[in-house]
C-alpha cells in the first residue's frame, strides 16, 4: 500500500492520527497531518483505509 497526503486539503481534524498513530501524526503548530509511513505494514492497511474514509476533506489517499 502507498499512502499520500495533501496538506493543502487537511483541516486538522485528527481522526487519522487517532486511528493509525504509526502512520499519521499532526503538526504541533498547525495541526495538519504528517505522514510518518508512506508504505505501512499489511496489518495496518485496514486501519489506513478507515482513515481515508473518515477524513473530512479527502486529504488522504491510499492505493496499491
Amino acid at each position: 500500500m502507498k499512502v499520500t497526503v495533501d496538506q493543502d486539503k487537511c483541516c486538522g481534524a485528527g481522526q487519522c492520527v487517532l486511528l493509525v498513530p504509526d502512520v499519521f501524526d499532526q503538526g504541533d503548530d498547525d495541526g495538519l497531518v504528517i505522514l510518518l509511513d508512506a508504505s505501512p505494514a499489511e496489518e495496518l492497511h485496514a486501519a489506513v483505509r478507515e482513515a481515508v474514509g473518515v477524513c473530512p476533506t479527502s486529504a488522504i489517499k491510499a492505493g496499491m
